[in-house]
């Protein structure tokens, strides 16, 4: 944050993160050395077998160069650990170290090279246990080496180079003042960022054609980049996530939520949890046979066994979906429901297309459209095509716009809904049902919007729309969702707090942490991994910025030499909340509808968990909580496990 600068680049580690891998090498190299020392002792003097000479100067030499290693191993974990993540000065003797390690590299291939050649040609009639153990060496050689370039290929930084220079004896004031150059220069390296990562994702996706609305969705999500450290993100989220649990043991326990002023109370709180466990399963199931081993993994696939394998002809449309059936025979296991009872079942995917069926439940008298979340590359992609949309709505007053990804893939399920005749299919075989739509995370945002296209057409429909992204809705259209979509939010699961200016305002937070903290970085994690595991009372460590010049928090968190050279966006907002870098560079999404939050309450006998469930409003969903259940609270058999208990 920003990376360290060696070989004349920027890499994608900080100095500070050498302190776990050098320890583990520094291990592994003490081991070996005391081995090579053993099989030296055990040798001395008798290295009268064929090639015993060439043996000797092999075992001489590897414990010359492992000592070497080990001495430079030592010094690079000690500066390493030295300072703390914003006063890198302890460790500028880091890139020194550096240097040094890598030309150790060379005398440790030669000697690889050295004992593989007499592995081959000079070790007949030597001791075999020897021979066994020079083989261990060289092998253990070449394996170090690999992972080593495998761990450059890894931190190697493609936006590290170029970068302009400028003069060591330049004032930084100057610097400041050629704001023009610095916006260009901004600009500029935005730009490559964001040519890099399309890049990337066009390497990732490689297998996916490449047409227009595949480039778009990768310039999109191309544009979510991020100038921290890996390690700095894992350092700054376990300083928050402790950061937070003080401060909600010290809420007081008799402050309640407040209700959202249009959601219902009472006996309506009971009914909507009970709709919402029935809605549950039917998203769950367009998971296909996937979530249904995941979920019973023991009776699962005995079930499916038989019915994949069967062939029977069908009264419903059935699009793409695997050749034995296991996607819709999941589907019929976990609802319920009968072969006759289904309209259209879709399985085709592909960006901003996602699967999703049609069904009639007779139990609720409801033609009932269930869409799939996300399971697939074609699904993440759609995910992050998180710009806004506009989504114009007659009879809606305000600015109406919408998740880009999301509103592509509910136009694509209307045009099948509507212009395809299915609804008016569904509803000629039971015209006295209503319209219920539901979808679980990716087809819970889906959902809501096709809800919201659907409303006029359909005045009496519902939707149950379960852990949908934060980042779905602009106001006006949240508002006017509420009257017929309700939300359900499992505990601090992460993909309902998750927005374009939630993340800003994660990362502003995580840098403000991280600025703070006096500790360095390898105590934060070690701390973090064990309070995390283990639990306890949070670290106790400052939060506040009363102490610290506003003109020291300008500056680049590191001090090291950087790609930002000016001060960034990230650097900027932590000297003021009022500052340019902190005023909303998004437009705000909201949650769909009503929002239906489900928290636990305690375990009970047998330390089975109890959950309550509260009417809640989108502005408590406006910060991401840290926490280890932040992603198993988001899975669909979790949410259902919470609404059938």
């Amino acid at each position: 944050m920003p990376g360290m600068v060696v070989f004349g680049r920027r890499w994608g580690i900080a100095s500070d993160d050498l302190v776990f891998p050098g320890t583990f090498e520094l291990f592994v190299r003490v081991l070996w050395w005391i081995g090579t020392m053993i099989l030296f002792t055990y040798h001395k003097g008798n290295f009268d077998c064929n090639g015993g000479g060439v043996l000797h100067t092999f075992l001489v030499g590897l414990m010359v160069v492992l000592a070497l290693i080990i001495l430079s191993l030592c010094a690079t974990v000690y500066v390493s650990a030295q300072g703390t993540i914003t006063n890198p000065g302890p460790r500028r003797s880091i890139p020194a170290l550096i240097y040094l390690r890598a030309i150790l590299y060379i005398p440790e291939l030669v000697w690889a090279c050295l004992g593989a050649m007499w592995v081959s040609e000079d070790s007949k009639g030597c001791d075999p246990a020897t021979v066994g153990a020079v083989i261990t060496a060289v092998i253990a050689s070449w394996i170090i080496l690999l992972f080593t370039g495998l761990g450059v290929v890894f931190v190697f930084d493609p936006l590290g180079n170029p970068r302009p220079q400028h003069s060591a004896m330049e004032p930084l004031g100057v610097r400041d003042q050629q704001s023009t150059e610095g916006t260009q220069f901004l600009s500029t390296a935005r730009s490559l960022a964001v040519k890099v990562w399309e890049s990337r994702l066009k390497l990732l996706c490689c297998c996916l054609p490449q047409d227009e609305s595949h480039r778009a969705a990768f310039s999109s999500i191309a544009q979510l980049d991020t100038d921290l450290v890996p390690s700095d993100i894992a350092a700054g989220l376990a300083l928050l996530h402790q950061e937070q649990d003080k401060m909600e043991q010290s809420r007081d326990p008799d402050i309640m939520v407040d209700h959202s002023p249009s959601s219902p109370i009472g006996e309506d709180l009971e009914t909507e949890l009970d709709k919402a466990a029935h809605c549950m399963q039917f998203a769950a199931a367009a998971y296909g046979w996937p979530m249904y081993i995941y979920s019973n993994p023991l009776t699962g696939p005995c079930k499916l066994s038989g019915d994949c394998c069967r062939s029977r002809e069908a009264e419903y449309d059935i699009v793409g979906g695997d050749h034995l059936g296991c996607h819709f025979s999941s589907i019929l296991q976990s609802t319920g429901l009968q072969y006759r009872d289904f309209i259209y079942v879709s399985f085709h995917n592909q960006i901003y297309e996602i699967p999703f069926y049609v069904a009639l439940d007779h139990k609720r008298e409801a033609v009932l459209v269930a869409v799939r979340g996300t399971l697939s590359l074609k699904d993440v992609l759609t995910d992050l095509s998180a710009e806004c949309e506009n989504l114009p709505i007659e009879g809606v007053l305000g600015s109406c716009y919408a998740h880009k990804g999301m509103c592509q893939a509910a136009g694509y399920i209307y045009k099948k809904l509507v212009n395809d005749g299915i609804l008016n299919q569904a509803f000629s075989i039971a015209p006295e049902y209503k319209l219920v739509i539901t979808g679980h995370s990716l087809g819970a945002g889906t959902a809501s919007l096709l809800a919201i296209l659907l409303r006029n057409s359909f005045p009496t429909l519902q939707c149950y729309s379960f852990s949908p992204p934060g980042g779905l809705l602009s106001k006006a259209l949240a508002d006017y969702s509420k009257d017929f979509v309700v939300s359900v939010v499992l505990g601090k699961d992460l993909v309902p707090r998750l927005s374009l200016p939630n993340m800003e305002d994660l990362k502003r937070k995580i840098l403000k942490v991280v600025s703070n903290c006096n500790k360095p970085k390898y105590r934060i994690l070690l701390q973090g991994c064990w309070y995390e595991v283990f639990g306890g009372d949070p670290d106790d460590f400052p939060t506040e910025m009363d102490n610290r010049r506003e003109e020291e928090l300008s500056q680049p968190l590191l001090g090291e030499e950087s790609l930002m050279i000016r001060h960034s966006s990230s650097y900027q907002s932590l000297a003021s909340d009022e500052s340019p870098a902190h005023t909303a560079t998004h437009l705000p999404l909201f949650l769909p509808g009503r929002i239906l939050h489900i928290t636990e309450d305690g375990p009970s006998c047998f330390s089975q968990v109890r959950y309550r469930a509260d009417w809640s409003n989108e502005m408590s969903f406006r910060i991401v909580l840290i926490s280890p259940r932040m992603l198993a609270d988001h899975m669909p058999d979790a949410m259902l496990r919470a609404l059938t208990s």
